[in-house]
């Protein structure tokens, strides 16, 4: 796989995880440690995304 196409896949994972924390925060079942998880996830993607732009 070269470098841009894992970019484009890392960015797609990062859009989706962004609406799964958006929807987990309007559901009122979703506990906070659920979200807290799906944003350390999304900004781990968004710093991996950052060190391979560089």
């Amino acid at each position: 796989m070269s470098l841009s196409a894992h970019l484009t896949e890392l960015k797609k994972k990062h859009a989706t995880l962004s609406i799964q924390v958006e929807e987990a925060q309007r559901s009122p079942s979703i506990d906070d440690l659920q979200i807290a998880k799906l944003k350390k996830k999304k900004l781990k993607l968004k710093e991996e995304i950052a060190r391979l732009s560089n």
